[in-house]
Protein backbone atom coordinates (compact mmCIF):
# COMPACT_ATOMS: atom_id res chain seq x y z
CA UNK A 1 0.00 0.00 0.00
CA UNK A 2 0.96 3.38 -1.25
CA UNK A 3 2.26 5.86 1.70
CA UNK A 4 1.54 9.47 1.52
CA UNK A 5 4.91 11.39 1.08
CA UNK A 6 5.38 14.22 4.14
CA UNK A 7 4.35 17.53 3.29
CA UNK A 8 5.96 20.63 3.18
CA UNK A 9 6.16 22.42 6.86
CA UNK A 10 4.55 25.95 7.53
CA UNK A 11 7.83 27.56 6.61
CA UNK A 12 8.58 25.24 3.46
CA UNK A 13 10.63 22.79 4.45
CA UNK A 14 9.76 18.99 4.83
CA UNK A 15 7.92 17.74 7.75
CA UNK A 16 8.25 14.58 9.69
CA UNK A 17 5.02 12.76 9.09
CA UNK A 18 2.92 13.31 12.04
CA UNK A 19 3.57 10.26 14.10
CA UNK A 20 7.28 10.50 14.14
CA UNK A 21 7.19 14.37 14.66
CA UNK A 22 5.04 13.51 18.23
CA UNK A 23 7.30 11.18 19.09
CA UNK A 24 10.59 13.40 18.14
CA UNK A 25 9.45 16.29 19.41
CA UNK A 26 10.39 16.08 23.49
CA UNK A 27 13.55 14.24 22.61
CA UNK A 28 14.58 17.19 19.89
CA UNK A 29 13.73 20.19 22.40
CA UNK A 30 15.75 18.34 25.06
CA UNK A 31 18.80 17.54 22.85
CA UNK A 32 18.56 21.60 22.00
CA UNK A 33 18.32 22.18 25.96
CA UNK A 34 20.78 19.68 27.29
CA UNK A 35 23.17 21.64 24.71
CA UNK A 36 22.28 25.10 25.26
CA UNK A 37 23.67 24.26 28.96
CA UNK A 38 26.62 22.28 27.75
CA UNK A 39 27.80 25.43 25.91
CA UNK A 40 27.66 27.11 28.88
CA UNK A 41 30.07 25.60 30.78
CA UNK A 42 32.77 24.24 28.62
CA UNK A 43 34.31 26.83 28.65
CA UNK A 44 34.76 26.80 32.54
CA UNK A 45 37.94 24.15 32.02
CA UNK A 46 39.47 26.54 29.62
CA UNK A 47 39.56 29.87 32.06
CA UNK A 48 42.97 29.14 33.60
CA UNK A 49 44.75 28.54 30.56
CA UNK A 50 43.25 30.72 28.21
CA UNK A 51 45.41 33.72 28.46
CA UNK A 52 48.33 31.78 27.74
CA UNK A 53 46.90 30.34 24.95
CA UNK A 54 45.20 33.62 23.63
CA UNK A 55 48.04 36.06 24.69
CA UNK A 56 46.04 38.36 26.86
CA UNK A 57 45.15 39.07 30.27
CA UNK A 58 43.00 36.89 32.91
CA UNK A 59 40.61 40.19 33.40
CA UNK A 60 40.28 39.71 29.55
CA UNK A 61 39.99 36.28 29.61
CA UNK A 62 36.88 36.59 31.52
CA UNK A 63 34.54 38.24 29.29
CA UNK A 64 34.21 35.00 27.43
CA UNK A 65 31.86 34.02 30.50
CA UNK A 66 30.62 37.21 30.85
CA UNK A 67 29.77 38.30 27.03
CA UNK A 68 27.71 34.55 26.85
CA UNK A 69 25.92 35.75 30.48
CA UNK A 70 24.82 39.26 28.90
CA UNK A 71 23.59 38.66 25.49
CA UNK A 72 21.46 36.06 27.03
CA UNK A 73 19.71 37.53 29.61
CA UNK A 74 19.70 40.35 27.30
CA UNK A 75 17.96 38.05 24.17
CA UNK A 76 16.03 36.02 26.34
CA UNK A 77 13.04 37.95 26.87
CA UNK A 78 13.66 39.63 23.40
CA UNK A 79 13.55 36.34 21.50
CA UNK A 80 11.00 34.58 23.47
CA UNK A 81 8.19 37.70 22.44
CA UNK A 82 9.76 37.51 18.96
CA UNK A 83 8.36 33.51 19.34
CA UNK A 84 5.22 34.59 20.36
CA UNK A 85 4.81 37.08 17.29
CA UNK A 86 6.80 35.66 14.53
CA UNK A 87 6.88 31.62 15.35
CA UNK A 88 8.27 29.62 17.94
CA UNK A 89 10.00 27.38 15.85
CA UNK A 90 11.35 29.69 13.61
CA UNK A 91 13.09 32.04 16.46
CA UNK A 92 14.18 28.60 18.38
CA UNK A 93 15.94 27.36 14.71
CA UNK A 94 17.82 31.07 14.66
CA UNK A 95 19.10 31.10 18.60
CA UNK A 96 20.54 26.91 18.02
CA UNK A 97 22.01 28.48 14.68
CA UNK A 98 23.60 31.62 16.32
CA UNK A 99 24.69 29.10 19.08
CA UNK A 100 26.58 27.20 16.27
CA UNK A 101 28.20 30.06 14.59
CA UNK A 102 29.60 31.11 17.95
CA UNK A 103 31.23 27.56 18.26
CA UNK A 104 32.68 27.65 14.79
CA UNK A 105 34.21 31.10 15.13
CA UNK A 106 35.70 29.59 18.45
CA UNK A 107 37.04 26.80 16.74
CA UNK A 108 38.54 28.79 14.11
CA UNK A 109 39.95 31.52 16.26
CA UNK A 110 42.63 32.22 19.02
CA UNK A 111 42.21 36.02 19.12
CA UNK A 112 40.35 36.77 22.54
CA UNK A 113 38.06 39.42 20.76
CA UNK A 114 36.52 37.02 18.17
CA UNK A 115 36.10 34.39 20.75
CA UNK A 116 34.39 37.30 23.28
CA UNK A 117 32.29 38.09 20.01
CA UNK A 118 31.80 34.21 19.38
CA UNK A 119 30.27 33.79 23.03
CA UNK A 120 28.29 36.39 22.84
CA UNK A 121 26.58 35.17 19.96
CA UNK A 122 26.48 31.36 22.00
CA UNK A 123 24.06 33.43 24.54
CA UNK A 124 21.19 33.74 22.29
CA UNK A 125 20.51 30.30 23.08
CA UNK A 126 19.65 30.75 26.32
CA UNK A 127 15.93 31.47 24.95
CA UNK A 128 16.03 27.64 24.15
CA UNK A 129 13.96 26.11 26.92
CA UNK A 130 11.13 29.06 26.99
CA UNK A 131 10.89 28.70 23.73
CA UNK A 132 10.61 24.89 23.87
CA UNK A 133 8.83 24.88 26.75
CA UNK A 134 6.00 27.29 24.83
CA UNK A 135 6.39 25.19 21.74
CA UNK A 136 5.00 22.16 24.36
CA UNK A 137 1.90 23.65 25.51
CA UNK A 138 0.90 24.52 21.85
CA UNK A 139 2.06 20.75 20.58
CA UNK A 140 0.80 18.17 23.24
CA UNK A 141 -1.85 17.14 24.88
CA UNK A 142 -2.76 18.24 28.86
CA UNK A 143 -1.91 14.53 29.90
CA UNK A 144 1.89 14.43 28.49
CA UNK A 145 2.55 17.95 28.79
CA UNK A 146 3.55 18.10 32.30
CA UNK A 147 6.14 15.41 32.58
CA UNK A 148 7.58 16.86 29.38
CA UNK A 149 7.96 20.45 30.62
CA UNK A 150 9.04 19.20 33.39
CA UNK A 151 11.62 17.19 31.67
CA UNK A 152 12.48 20.55 29.12
CA UNK A 153 13.07 22.52 32.37
CA UNK A 154 15.60 19.76 34.09
CA UNK A 155 17.58 20.18 30.52
CA UNK A 156 19.71 23.15 32.37
CA UNK A 157 21.02 21.39 35.27
CA UNK A 158 21.47 17.94 33.25
CA UNK A 159 23.43 19.81 30.61
CA UNK A 160 25.68 21.85 33.03
CA UNK A 161 26.20 18.78 35.03
CA UNK A 162 27.43 16.59 31.40
CA UNK A 163 29.35 19.54 29.97
CA UNK A 164 31.61 20.54 32.83
CA UNK A 165 33.38 16.42 32.79
CA UNK A 166 32.65 16.41 29.08
CA UNK A 167 34.84 19.74 27.96
CA UNK A 168 37.80 18.84 30.86
CA UNK A 169 38.60 15.57 28.98
CA UNK A 170 38.56 17.16 26.07
CA UNK A 171 40.80 20.02 26.56
CA UNK A 172 43.28 17.32 28.72
CA UNK A 173 43.58 15.26 26.27
CA UNK A 174 43.03 16.85 22.41
CA UNK A 175 43.16 20.80 21.28
CA UNK A 176 41.40 23.12 22.77
CA UNK A 177 40.17 23.92 19.76
CA UNK A 178 38.43 20.08 19.56
CA UNK A 179 35.73 21.27 21.92
CA UNK A 180 34.20 23.89 20.01
CA UNK A 181 34.16 22.02 16.83
CA UNK A 182 32.33 18.96 18.71
CA UNK A 183 29.27 22.35 20.02
CA UNK A 184 29.43 23.09 16.65
CA UNK A 185 28.72 19.65 15.68
CA UNK A 186 26.24 19.26 18.03
CA UNK A 187 24.43 22.34 17.34
CA UNK A 188 24.30 21.46 13.85
CA UNK A 189 22.40 18.31 14.40
CA UNK A 190 20.08 20.50 16.76
CA UNK A 191 19.01 22.92 14.09
CA UNK A 192 18.43 20.63 11.43
CA UNK A 193 16.28 17.97 14.18
CA UNK A 194 14.39 21.14 15.22
CA UNK A 195 13.83 22.33 11.42
CA UNK A 196 12.68 18.53 10.47
CA UNK A 197 10.93 17.42 13.60
CA UNK A 198 9.22 20.17 15.14
CA UNK A 199 5.70 21.47 13.87
CA UNK A 200 5.56 25.40 14.13
CA UNK A 201 2.98 26.22 16.04
CA UNK A 202 -0.21 28.35 15.20
CA UNK A 203 -0.57 30.28 18.59
CA UNK A 204 0.73 33.79 17.47
CA UNK A 205 0.70 37.25 19.33
CA UNK A 206 0.13 39.64 16.24
CA UNK A 207 1.52 42.79 17.06
CA UNK A 208 4.01 45.07 16.19
CA UNK A 209 7.59 44.91 17.67
CA UNK A 210 8.58 47.31 20.67
CA UNK A 211 12.07 48.44 19.36
CA UNK A 212 12.42 50.90 21.83
CA UNK A 213 11.43 48.76 24.66
CA UNK A 214 14.44 46.07 23.69
CA UNK A 215 16.84 48.91 23.58
CA UNK A 216 15.75 50.00 26.95
CA UNK A 217 16.08 46.15 28.22
CA UNK A 218 19.25 45.88 26.80
CA UNK A 219 20.64 48.59 28.25
CA UNK A 220 19.36 48.02 31.87
CA UNK A 221 20.13 44.58 31.88
CA UNK A 222 23.50 45.32 30.75
CA UNK A 223 24.67 47.82 33.40
CA UNK A 224 23.12 46.07 35.92
CA UNK A 225 24.76 42.41 35.34
CA UNK A 226 28.28 43.46 34.21
CA UNK A 227 27.84 45.76 37.90
CA UNK A 228 27.01 42.52 39.68
CA UNK A 229 29.48 40.63 37.53
CA UNK A 230 32.31 42.20 37.47
CA UNK A 231 31.82 44.17 40.83
CA UNK A 232 34.08 41.78 42.65
CA UNK A 233 36.85 42.66 40.04
CA UNK A 234 36.54 46.22 39.61
CA UNK A 235 35.98 46.83 43.42
CA UNK A 236 32.01 47.50 44.47
CA UNK A 237 32.72 51.07 45.76
CA UNK A 238 34.44 51.83 42.54
CA UNK A 239 33.12 54.71 40.48
CA UNK A 240 32.49 52.28 37.08
CA UNK A 241 30.50 49.88 39.47
CA UNK A 242 28.84 52.60 41.09
CA UNK A 243 27.89 54.14 37.79
CA UNK A 244 26.59 51.10 36.55
CA UNK A 245 24.08 50.38 39.22
CA UNK A 246 22.88 54.05 39.28
CA UNK A 247 22.68 53.67 35.26
CA UNK A 248 20.35 50.37 35.70
CA UNK A 249 18.35 51.98 37.93
CA UNK A 250 17.61 54.99 35.63
CA UNK A 251 17.51 53.22 32.76
CA UNK A 252 15.03 50.57 33.99
CA UNK A 253 12.92 52.64 35.70
CA UNK A 254 12.22 54.55 32.65
CA UNK A 255 11.96 51.35 31.07
CA UNK A 256 8.99 50.20 33.62
CA UNK A 257 7.40 53.63 32.36
CA UNK A 258 7.36 53.17 28.83
CA UNK A 259 6.47 49.52 29.27
CA UNK A 260 3.37 50.56 31.19
CA UNK A 261 2.09 53.13 28.39
CA UNK A 262 2.68 50.93 25.43
CA UNK A 263 0.47 49.47 23.48
CA UNK A 264 2.34 46.44 22.29
CA UNK A 265 5.12 46.11 25.06
CA UNK A 266 8.37 44.26 25.30
CA UNK A 267 6.96 42.93 28.59
CA UNK A 268 3.29 42.98 29.67
CA UNK A 269 3.84 44.80 32.85
CA UNK A 270 0.41 44.42 34.03
CA UNK A 271 0.52 40.58 33.53
CA UNK A 272 3.97 40.48 35.61
CA UNK A 273 2.56 42.51 38.37
CA UNK A 274 -0.17 40.47 39.01
CA UNK A 275 0.86 37.78 42.65
CA UNK A 276 0.54 34.52 40.29
CA UNK A 277 3.22 35.48 37.57
CA UNK A 278 5.32 37.82 39.97
CA UNK A 279 5.86 35.66 42.73
CA UNK A 280 6.78 32.95 40.43
CA UNK A 281 9.57 35.69 38.90
CA UNK A 282 10.74 36.12 42.56
CA UNK A 283 10.91 32.68 43.15
CA UNK A 284 13.20 31.64 40.67
CA UNK A 285 15.19 34.71 41.48
CA UNK A 286 15.76 33.25 44.72
CA UNK A 287 15.89 29.47 43.27
CA UNK A 288 18.47 30.35 40.73
CA UNK A 289 20.88 32.00 43.69
CA UNK A 290 20.38 28.91 45.96
CA UNK A 291 21.10 26.65 43.14
CA UNK A 292 24.19 27.95 41.50
CA UNK A 293 26.20 28.66 44.92
CA UNK A 294 26.26 24.67 44.91
CA UNK A 295 27.75 24.97 41.87
CA UNK A 296 30.19 27.13 42.38
CA UNK A 297 31.52 26.13 46.09
CA UNK A 298 31.55 22.56 45.33
CA UNK A 299 34.00 22.85 42.57
CA UNK A 300 36.31 25.44 44.10
CA UNK A 301 36.23 23.02 47.38
CA UNK A 302 37.23 19.76 46.00
CA UNK A 303 39.88 21.58 43.62
CA UNK A 304 41.41 23.30 46.79
CA UNK A 305 44.91 21.91 47.71
CA UNK A 306 45.46 19.33 50.62
CA UNK A 307 47.59 21.50 52.46
CA UNK A 308 44.55 23.64 53.37
CA UNK A 309 43.03 21.23 55.89
CA UNK A 310 39.96 20.78 53.74
CA UNK A 311 40.32 20.49 49.58
CA UNK A 312 41.25 17.45 48.29
CA UNK A 313 42.96 18.84 45.97
CA UNK A 314 41.06 16.67 42.67
CA UNK A 315 41.59 17.56 38.99
CA UNK A 316 39.26 19.46 37.23
CA UNK A 317 37.91 16.03 35.59
CA UNK A 318 37.27 14.78 39.03
CA UNK A 319 35.07 17.71 39.87
CA UNK A 320 33.24 17.18 37.12
CA UNK A 321 32.53 13.90 38.11
CA UNK A 322 31.24 15.03 41.68
CA UNK A 323 28.95 17.04 39.70
CA UNK A 324 27.67 14.33 37.68
CA UNK A 325 25.50 12.29 39.99
CA UNK A 326 23.58 15.68 41.09
CA UNK A 327 22.51 15.65 36.53
CA UNK A 328 21.92 12.01 36.62
CA UNK A 329 19.31 12.79 39.27
CA UNK A 330 17.55 15.91 37.86
CA UNK A 331 16.87 13.77 34.62
CA UNK A 332 15.13 10.57 36.87
CA UNK A 333 13.15 13.11 39.04
CA UNK A 334 11.72 14.94 36.38
CA UNK A 335 8.85 12.76 35.91
CA UNK A 336 7.98 12.66 39.93
CA UNK A 337 8.00 16.55 40.08
CA UNK A 338 5.28 16.43 37.31
CA UNK A 339 3.40 13.58 39.23
CA UNK A 340 3.46 16.00 42.42
CA UNK A 341 2.58 19.26 40.32
CA UNK A 342 -0.59 17.52 38.92
CA UNK A 343 -1.88 16.14 42.18
CA UNK A 344 -0.54 18.74 44.60
CA UNK A 345 0.15 21.79 41.99
CA UNK A 346 3.36 23.57 40.86
CA UNK A 347 3.24 25.92 43.74
CA UNK A 348 3.77 23.21 46.47
CA UNK A 349 6.47 21.41 44.39
CA UNK A 350 8.64 24.53 43.65
CA UNK A 351 8.22 25.02 47.90
CA UNK A 352 9.04 21.18 48.50
CA UNK A 353 11.86 21.78 45.64
CA UNK A 354 13.38 24.84 47.71
CA UNK A 355 12.99 23.16 51.06
CA UNK A 356 15.13 20.12 49.82
CA UNK A 357 17.50 22.52 48.38
CA UNK A 358 18.03 24.03 52.25
CA UNK A 359 18.03 19.90 53.54
CA UNK A 360 21.00 19.62 50.64
CA UNK A 361 23.15 22.72 52.10
CA UNK A 362 22.16 21.07 55.55
CA UNK A 363 24.78 18.10 54.74
CA UNK A 364 27.09 20.47 53.15
CA UNK A 365 27.00 22.42 56.30
CA UNK A 366 27.55 19.18 58.19
CA UNK A 367 30.48 17.73 56.72
CA UNK A 368 32.45 19.19 53.83
CA UNK A 369 35.52 17.18 54.09
CA UNK A 370 34.39 13.59 52.97
CA UNK A 371 33.88 13.31 49.41
CA UNK A 372 31.31 11.38 49.63
CA UNK A 373 29.17 13.26 52.19
CA UNK A 374 30.35 16.28 49.62
CA UNK A 375 28.73 14.89 46.68
CA UNK A 376 25.15 13.39 48.72
CA UNK A 377 24.57 17.28 49.49
CA UNK A 378 25.69 18.09 45.34
CA UNK A 379 23.07 15.71 44.67
CA UNK A 380 20.59 16.66 47.21
CA UNK A 381 20.65 19.91 46.16
CA UNK A 382 20.64 19.14 42.50
CA UNK A 383 17.54 17.39 43.60
CA UNK A 384 15.63 20.34 45.01
CA UNK A 385 16.61 22.24 42.15
CA UNK A 386 14.81 19.46 39.27
CA UNK A 387 11.95 19.74 41.35
CA UNK A 388 11.90 23.94 41.70
CA UNK A 389 13.05 24.27 37.70
CA UNK A 390 10.23 21.86 36.56
CA UNK A 391 7.42 23.44 38.23
CA UNK A 392 8.37 27.24 37.73
CA UNK A 393 7.37 26.73 33.92
CA UNK A 394 4.01 25.08 34.59
CA UNK A 395 3.23 27.91 37.20
CA UNK A 396 3.95 30.28 34.48
CA UNK A 397 1.99 28.36 31.92
CA UNK A 398 -1.40 28.14 33.92
CA UNK A 399 -1.02 31.83 34.64
CA UNK A 400 -0.85 33.49 31.45
CA UNK A 401 -2.80 33.36 28.01
CA UNK A 402 -1.14 30.59 25.02
CA UNK A 403 0.33 33.61 22.86
CA UNK A 404 2.49 35.01 26.20
CA UNK A 405 4.09 31.94 26.97
CA UNK A 406 7.41 32.33 25.24
CA UNK A 407 7.83 35.87 26.83
CA UNK A 408 6.55 35.00 30.00
CA UNK A 409 8.76 32.22 30.52
CA UNK A 410 11.63 34.04 28.92
CA UNK A 411 11.35 36.48 31.93
CA UNK A 412 11.47 33.78 34.28
CA UNK A 413 14.64 32.29 33.08
CA UNK A 414 16.03 35.70 33.23
CA UNK A 415 15.31 35.88 36.96
CA UNK A 416 17.01 32.27 37.08
CA UNK A 417 19.87 34.17 35.37
CA UNK A 418 20.09 37.52 37.51
CA UNK A 419 19.69 35.21 40.99
CA UNK A 420 22.36 33.10 39.33
CA UNK A 421 24.72 36.13 38.98
CA UNK A 422 23.88 37.24 41.61
CA UNK A 423 24.93 34.26 43.68
CA UNK A 424 28.36 34.17 41.90
CA UNK A 425 28.63 37.64 42.87
CA UNK A 426 27.28 37.15 46.53
CA UNK A 427 29.72 33.62 47.34
CA UNK A 428 32.99 35.40 45.30
CA UNK A 429 32.64 38.34 48.25
CA UNK A 430 32.11 35.95 50.71
CA UNK A 431 35.09 33.37 49.60
CA UNK A 432 37.38 36.71 49.39
CA UNK A 433 36.52 38.09 52.37
CA UNK A 434 37.18 34.67 54.52
CA UNK A 435 41.18 34.15 53.17
CA UNK A 436 44.41 32.48 55.18
CA UNK A 437 47.74 32.03 53.64
CA UNK A 438 48.62 28.23 52.56
CA UNK A 439 51.66 27.69 50.76
CA UNK A 440 52.45 31.21 50.06
CA UNK A 441 49.52 32.14 48.37
CA UNK A 442 45.42 32.94 49.83
CA UNK A 443 43.10 30.45 49.46
CA UNK A 444 39.67 30.27 50.87
CA UNK A 445 38.92 29.67 54.53
CA UNK A 446 36.51 26.55 55.55
CA UNK A 447 34.62 28.83 57.18
CA UNK A 448 33.80 31.04 54.12
CA UNK A 449 32.61 28.06 52.13
CA UNK A 450 30.35 27.11 55.43
CA UNK A 451 29.04 30.69 55.68
CA UNK A 452 28.12 30.77 51.50
CA UNK A 453 26.18 27.49 51.94
CA UNK A 454 24.39 29.02 55.00
CA UNK A 455 23.14 32.04 52.76
CA UNK A 456 22.32 29.89 50.11
CA UNK A 457 20.32 27.65 52.41
CA UNK A 458 18.66 30.98 53.14
CA UNK A 459 17.68 31.92 49.87
CA UNK A 460 16.47 28.78 49.45
CA UNK A 461 14.30 28.96 52.62
CA UNK A 462 12.92 32.42 51.28
CA UNK A 463 11.83 31.30 47.95
CA UNK A 464 9.85 28.50 49.68
CA UNK A 465 8.19 31.06 51.40
CA UNK A 466 7.29 32.76 48.02
CA UNK A 467 6.54 29.65 46.80
CA UNK A 468 3.58 29.18 49.16
CA UNK A 469 2.82 33.16 48.89
CA UNK A 470 1.67 32.10 45.19
CA UNK A 471 -2.18 32.46 44.95
CA UNK A 472 -3.82 29.14 44.32
CA UNK A 473 -2.45 27.80 40.85
CA UNK A 474 -5.52 26.11 39.33
CA UNK A 475 -4.74 24.87 35.79
CA UNK A 476 -5.76 27.49 32.66
CA UNK A 477 -3.74 25.70 30.40
CA UNK A 478 -6.74 26.08 27.91
CA UNK A 479 -6.88 30.30 28.05
CA UNK A 480 -9.69 31.94 26.58
CA UNK A 481 -8.81 32.85 22.88
CA UNK A 482 -6.75 36.62 22.80
CA UNK A 483 -9.25 39.22 21.89
CA UNK A 484 -6.46 40.91 19.58
CA UNK A 485 -3.27 42.37 20.24
CA UNK A 486 -1.21 42.47 23.48
CA UNK A 487 -4.12 44.77 25.47
CA UNK A 488 -6.35 41.28 24.78
CA UNK A 489 -4.10 38.80 25.55
CA UNK A 490 -3.40 40.87 29.06
CA UNK A 491 -7.00 41.04 29.74
CA UNK A 492 -7.76 37.42 29.51
CA UNK A 493 -5.13 36.86 31.62
CA UNK A 494 -5.73 39.09 34.33
CA UNK A 495 -9.03 37.13 33.76
CA UNK A 496 -8.09 33.62 34.45
CA UNK A 497 -5.78 35.01 37.17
Amino acid sequence: MDHPAPTAGPSGSPAAPPALRQRLTIPVLAFGGILMAVMQTVVVPLLPDLPRLTHSSAGTVSWTVTATLLAGAVLTPVLGRAGDMYGKRRVLTGALALMTVGSVMCALSSDITVLIVARALQGAAASVVPLSISILRDELPPERRGSAVALMSSTVGIGAALGLPLAALVVQYYDWHTMFWLTGLLGAVGVAGVWWAVRESPVRAPGRFDVLGTLGLAVGLTCLLLGVSQGGQWGWGSPRVLALFAAAVLVLALWWWQQLRTAQPLVDLHLVTRPRVGLSHVAALLTGFAFYANSLVTAQLVQAPKATGYGLGLSIVATGLCLLPGGVTMLLFSPLSARISASRGPRVTLALGAGVIACGYVVRIADSRDLWLIILGATVVATGTTLAYSALPTLILRAVPASQTASANGVNVLMRTVGQATSSAAVAAVLTHHTSLVGGAQAPTLHGYLLSFTMAGVIALVAAAAALSIPGDKATDDAPPVRGGTRGARDNALEGA
